[in-house]
């Protein structure tokens, strides 16, 4: 059922996975081919605010920090899924892989490889912040608009 915390969770992790995604692109080599790195990302949040952030509202403020960082962890292992996969796909097309349970083993090596890459304290303390600052919006949306 649509509501105040569902929309205001969606938009807020949209906007963190916005900025993250900002952070992201200079930590990747230069030769990296983003595509629609940026706009999956964006969607990724929406849709993580939405079904995951939104729907746990309105259970108080410790719940609600709890709520933002359980969605920006959600986030991110969707986000390094995701992105992985589509690097799998990409060497699949250029013929790297002797057979499918090779390149479905990558995705995991490549997701990891990935999540090294978020280690960066910039990058973890903006997802943190992030996320208190989204589960606390949607908790106030939540309160506010019933």
């Amino acid at each position: 059922m649509p509501d105040a915390a569902r929309l205001v969770a969606a938009i807020c992790l949209a906007i963190l996975a916005f900025v993250v995604s900002g952070q992201i692109v200079p930590l990747m080599p230069e030769s990296t081919d983003f595509g629609y790195f940026l706009y999956v990302n964006i969607a990724l949040g929406a849709l993580v605010g939405w079904f995951v952030m939104g729907k746990r509202a309105g259970r108080g403020v410790t719940s609600a920090i709890n709520n933002g960082l359980t969605g920006v962890l959600v986030f991110v292992l969707w986000g390094l899924f995701i992105q992985a996969c589509n690097e799998m796909v990409r060497l699949a097309m250029r013929n790297r892989y002797d057979g499918p349970f090779e390149a479905v083993v990558d995705v995991f090596k490549i997701g990891a490889e990935y999540g090294l890459i978020l280690l960066v304290p910039l990058v973890i303390g903006t997802l943190v912040a992030g996320g208190i600052l989204a589960g606390l919006a949607t908790e106030v949306a939540w309160r506010k608009w019933r």
